[in-house]
């Protein structure tokens, strides 16, 4: 219930969307101007090298580490040894430096979201920035015998505030659906007609529809490809996108994928697109889902 009430407060804040309006261009506007450089760093970011995004792996860094240190503090305090302290102390340096790749990560998976999810990332990432800024002051107070007291009391509102936000990063991920893949898998295992020949001129994409799941068709150079229409980042119907030589780029968030087997070229996808295999039999195109 504390959770929606949360969700449902974060909604209402008109604020987010406006600071959103300006931060989201003014972060796309920084890859942009580094060029090719700049969308290499933005694919290691996202995550595209993975499999799957980036950032989810490095929040486990700083979660952990402060639980650590909320452990260490409190058998410091039951057994009165300074050493479970000092063990705190180097538990919140290390969270720190997750927090700052988390902090990056984020940031470049939320530059590529839209409306209700922007909003929450926004939310999610300025609490986790607060959480980070009162782990920091824990930490040079915790430096002075007198004020370490006072040090410890900071850093446990921080793990309750990063706890907060870490509620809002599990709602982006299964609410809204952010960082999960999006395209369809309901692939035929046979050979099924889908599009008339002569409807697919050289150079152009079609969208199609097989067993209920969206297909792309592209003929390049004589040969018909075939992919999932729906894009794996955030559904986006490839088929209204832009056809660029062998690469495919998605027209909501500028996802590219090679036609010829569905890899990610450019992010901010991270899971390739299903590819199917095609063929022109009796003036029709076929596809099939690609056999191992």
């Amino acid at each position: 219930m504390t959770g929606e009430v949360l969700l449902k407060a974060i909604e209402q804040q008109d604020f987010l969307d406006q600071a959103g309006e300006v931060i989201q261009p003014a972060v796309t506007d920084v890859f942009k101007a580094a060029g090719p450089s700049g969308q290499a760093i933005k694919n290691f970011l996202h995550g595209t090298w993975l499999g799957h995004p980036l950032h989810p792996v490095l929040t486990d860094v700083p979660i952990g580490s402060w639980t650590a240190a909320v452990a260490l503090d409190a058998a410091e305090a039951i057994s009165g040894r300074r050493e479970f302290g000092r063990g705190a102390d180097i538990a919140i340096k290390v969270g720190l430096a997750g927090a700052v790749g988390a902090a990056v990560t984020g940031l470049t998976d939320w530059s590529a979201t839209d409306s209700r999810a922007r909003k929450m990332g926004l939310a999610h990432g300025l609490l986790n920035v607060s959480a980070t800024l009162l782990y920091t002051v824990s930490l040079l107070l915790r430096r002075r015998q007198e004020f370490r007291r006072s040090g410890i009391c900071l850093s446990l509102l921080g793990y309750a505030v990063s706890g907060f936000a870490a509620y809002i990063g599990g709602h982006l991920v299964f609410g809204e659906k952010i960082g999960v893949n999006h395209a369809a898998q309901n692939l035929p295992t046979e050979f099924v007609p889908v599009l008339a020949e002569a409807e697919l001129q050289e150079g152009e994409m079609k969208g199609a529809e097989v067993n209920g799941t969206a297909v792309l068709l592209v003929r390049r150079g004589g040969k018909v490809y075939a992919l999932t229409n729906i894009c794996s980042h955030l559904g986006g119907p490839l088929s209204e996108g832009t056809l660029e030589g062998d690469i495919v780029r998605c027209p909501w968030h500028g996802s590219r994928f090679s036609i010829c087997d569905g890899s990610v070229v450019d992010g901010p996808a991270t899971f390739p697109q299903p590819n199917l295999e095609a063929r022109v039999q009796n003036g029709q195109i076929e596809v099939r889902g690609v056999r191992d």
